[in-house]
């Protein structure tokens, strides 16, 4: 099959051919319909986030099933899926609370085995992780729910309980951010985009966003609790950098929850936080990654049922052999929207 090779961190993927997957036991092969280019992709690509090479990056996916093992879990050739990120074993003590994402044994495609940037891949523990892509779907928006969709639902639903009314600030409007001020506004919140990125903000401002913030040209947290008279309910830190973790945090009004959304990687593992707030405003500091397979039926739902329209992520549609100029781009400041790929053969 053809598929794009990491062989060394921060260089040209290696379009080639390499052996087709097998089919796992208790899981199954897809075709790759459309594969998203995320942000933790090129933490792998740059090395800030290393697995071992040669690896085929990619996580976020969705793809017919072409393959099924045994212990499939009732998935048969034919079926379209998508899946998480994060492919939990089911069985576990942390699975049975239903904390799919912190299972001890899971699997990441694309980081600790190979992933979606080719035209076939294997997904184990089928029953376990698959969830059935609604009919007519866009292949594009799919993959997309793989990782900054439903990681942005899982931050707002899992983690902060987000209520109609609320202010939210979402620090960060890439592709998890926008998704996070989509899927807010879908709830019944008020949101407040912050970016430095003028083409993002305006695109925030044209899909519904009540406010918007340039953290290039004011104090983000000060305009936020301005707008707010007093600060947000709830703060989205959606790239994982200390200076917008910083701003998320003191954004906040007393008794304020903040989800670390965005991952801390490379020199940003450790940071230097304004404690006394946390103190002083009686905030909750929240984790979050991924969202296990059995949220899937109520964001699908919300989707189904017309209530949001996350088209407006999708900015590129590109060929595999484009997958490093995407990778490459997010070195810097991005243009708003995602790429997701979409032609394997080119």
């Amino acid at each position: 099959m053809r598929a794009a090779v990491l062989r060394d961190f921060g260089t040209p993927l290696d379009i080639c051919e390499v052996a087709d997957p097998g089919c796992p036991q208790d899981g199954v092969v897809l075709r790759v319909l459309a594969s998203g280019i995320c942000r933790s992709d090129h933490h792998l690509w740059s090395g800030a986030d290393p697995s071992p090479l040669p690896i085929v990056p990619g996580h976020e996916y969705c793809g017919e099933v072409v393959a099924a093992g045994p212990r499939a879990g009732g998935w048969a050739v034919g079926d379209r899926v998508i899946a998480p990120f994060i492919l939990a074993c089911g069985a576990c003590p942390a699975c049975a609370k239903g904390r799919q994402t912190t299972c001890a044994t899971q699997v990441c495609p694309g980081f600790t085995c190979d992933g979606s940037f080719a035209e076939y891949i294997a997904v184990p523990r089928a029953g376990t992780n698959l969830a059935r892509l609604p009919e007519g779907m866009d292949h594009a928006l799919a993959a997309a729910l793989g990782c900054r969709v439903t990681t942005a639902w899982q931050a707002l639903v899992g983690r902060a309980e987000v209520r109609p009314g609320e202010w939210v600030a979402v620090h960060g409007t890439g592709g998890v951010g926008l998704a996070a001020m989509l899927l807010a506004r879908a709830i019944g919140a008020r949101v407040i985009a912050v970016d430095v990125v003028a083409e993002k903000l305006a695109q925030a401002s044209d899909l519904g966003a009540d406010a918007v913030v340039n953290a290039a040209e004011s104090d983000a947290a000060e305009a936020i609790r301005e707008i707010t008279g007093g600060g947000a309910d709830v703060a989205i830190e959606a790239l994982g950098l200390p200076v917008t973790t910083r701003a998320a945090m003191l954004s906040l009004g007393k008794m304020g929850r903040m989800v670390q959304v965005g991952m801390p990687a490379g020199d940003h593992l450790e940071m230097t936080l304004p404690m006394g707030a946390l103190y002083s405003g009686q905030l909750t500091l929240l984790g979050t990654r991924g969202m296990p397979a059995w949220r899937y039926p109520s964001l699908l739902s919300l989707i189904a049922a017309g209530q949001v329209d996350l088209s407006p992520l999708i900015a590129r549609r590109v060929a595999l052999s484009a997958a490093t100029e995407e990778l490459r781009a997010m070195d810097g400041p991005t243009p708003p929207g995602i790429a997701v790929i979409t032609d394997m053969a080119a």
